[in-house]
Formats: structure tokens, C-alpha cells, sequence
């Protein structure tokens, strides 16, 4: 590790969704650096086994994101025994699979209730510490998915990424002055257990088999693994939350960067096309314009 990136000293890291996929992984590092660890999860029991040669340095706490007052309370714990959050991430999260037609409307509302949710729960306990200390990084976990869209049957998952995005871009706006760094991380396919055990696929209507059913076949039923290693994806966030700054977004993945890149240029190309058009809305400008040509 580099002079630059160990500059900042050991760190307190709030972890939710600490059981496994990249929050584990991300303990690990945490850890591994030297940092100090609060995982949560909302069975923790076997993480607690797991974390106990590391001592003082980690403490596992139950919480489940979707109650605001059990995040209040893990913050105060954290309080309690480290005196201060420094990072905080929100990494807990999931998504199943259904046709938004055929969603099951207690299940779509439950996802975004801990997708999105959740992390205003768990943010909004902790921003009174945060601008109280003057200092303090959040790291939000979303998905290349979460700033492209686009992926037919996790409608909810999606949507709530988006969400996260919009939310988090508010409150770096709003929190400015007190010296919280907030970072949206935008993963692409990890090996995690994200499209498995963590994932339920609901009926797919034949209707649907060409679009949600063919991408729960590439993501699920496909024999070639996820690219993504999540020990590394977890190194990259420690030592880029270690440098004295961080970028607003960071894409995890070569999916993530080709899709994310693909995207811009399609945005730009679309908005330039568009542009007189758009303009003419105004009472300053010329109007009317021509559309742009079909094709």
C-alpha cells in the first residue's frame, strides 16, 4: 500500500449486508488493512464465528435495514464501542426475477423497500454523526444497472438503483459543507451468490420468454461463471476510500465499463440529434423546428 493511500490512518467501517457476496469480502479487506469493521447482517451469527480471531477490530451486529429504528440503534452501537463512522457502507441488497405485468405487488414493494429503503435508513442514522465528526465517506452499492437500465425482469431492483443514485447525488449536494464524500460503486457480474440462492425467479409467461426469460437463462442457467472477483472488487473500495479523494461513481467490472461507455455515447449522440428540438421549448428560441430525420 502506497504512502498516499495509508495516509488517513485506521478507518471505522459500517458494513450492512456483511453475510456474504461483496459486504463479506469487503469485512475481509476492511480488516485485512488494518481498519476496523461493524458488520452487519440480518442473521449474524455465523459472521460472528467468522470475525473472532479479529478481536476488538470487528463487531457484528443483527440489523435489518428496512427498520429505521434498528439502524439508529447499530449506529449507536457503533458509538458505543468505536467512538466515530468513518465509512459507511451500504452494500445490503437483492433482487428476483418477474415480468412487472405479472410482479407479485408484495414482493416488488419488499425489494425496494430494502434496495432502496434501506439505505436511506441506514444513511439518515448516520449523517447526524457524520457532519457532527466534519469528515466521513459513504459508499453506496448499486449496479451498472442502477445508471444503464435496461435489464428485462428486476424491474424493482433496478428502479431502486436509480433511486439510490438520485438520492445520493441530492444529499452530496446538501452535505456539502460538512466534508462527507459520498461514492456510488456500480458493479457488473460478481461471484457472488446474487443470481442464486440470494434471487427468486417467479413464473415466467411464455409472453416474456424472449426477454426476461432469455436473461435469467444468460445470468442463472448459464455454465460460464460471473467475471467478477469480489476479493478484488473489495480491495479496489478500500484503497480507493483510503485516498484522499474519490470519484462520485465507480464502475466495478470490464460488463460494467463497456456498458456504462456504450451508454454515455448513446445518451450524447441522442441529446446532440435531439438538441434544437429540445431547446425550441423555451420562449427565447425559435419555433417551430424540425424533428430529426427517422433513422
Amino acid at each position: 500500500m502506497t504512502a498516499t493511500e495509508d495516509e488517513r490512518g485506521a478507518q471505522v467501517w459500517f458494513i450492512t449486508g456483511s453475510s456474504r457476496g461483496l459486504g463479506r469480502a469487503l469485512v475481509t479487506a476492511v480488516l485485512d488493512a488494518g481498519d476496523f469493521v461493524v458488520a452487519t447482517a440480518r442473521r449474524p451469527d455465523a459472521l460472528a464465528t467468522e470475525l473472532e480471531g479479529y478481536g476488538d477490530r470487528a463487531l457484528v451486529l443483527p440489523l435489518d435495514v428496512t427498520d429505521a429504528d434498528a439502524a439508529r440503534r447499530a449506529i449507536d452501537a457503533t458509538l458505543d464501542r468505536f467512538g466515530r463512522v468513518d465509512v459507511l457502507v451500504n452494500n445490503a441488497g437483492y433482487a428476483n426475477v418477474s415480468p412487472v405485468e405479472t410482479a407479485d405487488d408484495n414482493d416488488f414493494r419488499a425489494q425496494f423497500e430494502t434496495n432502496f429503503w434501506g439505505v436511506y435508513n441506514v444513511t439518515k442514522a448516520a449523517l447526524p454523526t457524520l457532519r457532527r465528526q466534519g469528515s466521513g465517506t459513504v459508499v453506496q452499492f448499486s449496479s451498472v444497472g442502477g445508471r444503464v437500465g435496461g435489464s428485462p425482469g428486476i424491474a424493482s431492483y433496478q428502479a431502486a438503483k436509480f433511486a439510490v443514485d438520485g438520492f445520493t447525488r441530492s444529499l452530496a449536494a446538501e452535505t456539502a459543507p460538512f466534508g462527507v464524500r459520498f461514492m456510488v460503486v456500480e458493479p457488473s457480474g460478481f461471484a457472488t451468490d446474487w443470481a442464486g440462492s440470494s434471487m427468486t425467479v417467479h413464473p415466467i409467461p411464455g409472453a416474456y420468454d424472449e426477454t426476461v426469460g432469455a436473461l435469467n437463462r444468460q445470468v442463472r442457467q448459464s455454465s460460464v461463471g460471473a467475471a467478477g472477483a469480489p476479493k478484488r472488487a473489495a480491495d479496489i473500495v478500500v484503497r480507493t476510500v483510503r485516498r484522499g479523494e474519490v470519484p462520485s461513481h465507480l464502475l466495478l467490472g470490464v460488463t460494467a465499463v463497456t456498458m456504462a461507455l456504450d451508454y454515455s455515447r448513446r445518451q450524447l449522440a441522442e441529446t446532440s440529434a435531439w438538441e434544437k428540438v429540445s431547446r425550441s421549448a423555451d420562449f427565447a428560441e425559435p419555433y417551430p423546428v424540425e424533428l430529426p430525420p427517422l433513422g
